[in-house]
């Protein structure tokens, strides 16, 4: 690829995918709500543990000390900043499930759709995709922000472009449009203790 075409590759990766720092204005529009948070679980190894926590009966992956930490710190940021979080829907994994339950989230419904049928880490299909595209393009509950806590081939499947490179415990944040949901930003983990 010549120079030229390598400068305007990366000029479209740059415009078609927004930057992790946050819009101006980002906490002030969440504290208003009516927008909704697509996270992905925090970090998880990769290998089921040796020593599962006392209620991950099912052994599946789970949140190390770093995932744990930075879960905590989400829901102390949020609170920190008066973000309503008024719905909380889950993945059905242990991973994620944690991840809701570290931050101090209301307690999430738990969603089948958004589980990865005992398929961890493998490209999901396109049933998933869609519901989740649904789920990010209805209104939350007046006054609130829903907030869905799954994995990335779910995200990946619904939101192709927006999810590239999204990092463990990275948050998609949408506005629900008549169009389909719009990207507001892309929030890391532990941006949330950083904003104002």
């Amino acid at each position: 690829m010549s120079r030229f075409g390598s400068l305007v590759a990366a000029l479209f990766i740059a415009t078609a995918l927004p930057a992790s720092a946050q819009p101006r204005g980002l906490a002030a529009q969440l504290q208003r709500g009516g927008l909704v948070l697509v996270m992905r679980h925090a970090h998880a190894p990769r290998e089921t543990p040796s020593a599962p926590d006392p209620g991950n009966r099912a052994r599946e992956r789970q949140l190390d000390a770093q995932g744990k930490r930075a879960a905590r710190d989400l829901g102390l940021a949020l609170r920190r900043l008066h973000i309503p979080i008024g719905q909380v829907l889950s993945s059905p994994t242990y991973r994620a499930r944690e991840t809701a339950r570290l931050a101090g989230f209301p307690a999430p419904t738990i969603a089948a759709e958004l589980g990865d049928g005992g398929r961890s880490m493998q490209r999901l299909g396109a049933p998933q995709g869609g519901w989740l595209r649904q789920q990010a393009n209805q209104a939350p509950p007046r006054g609130g922000n829903r907030l869905i806590v799954t994995q990335m081939p779910n995200i990946v499947a619904a939101f192709p472009q927006e999810a590239t490179g999204l990092e463990d415990g990275e948050t998609l944040v949408f506005r629900p449009d008549r169009r389909g949901a719009r990207l507001v930003a892309r929030v890391k983990i532990d941006a949330w203790a950083r904003m104002h």
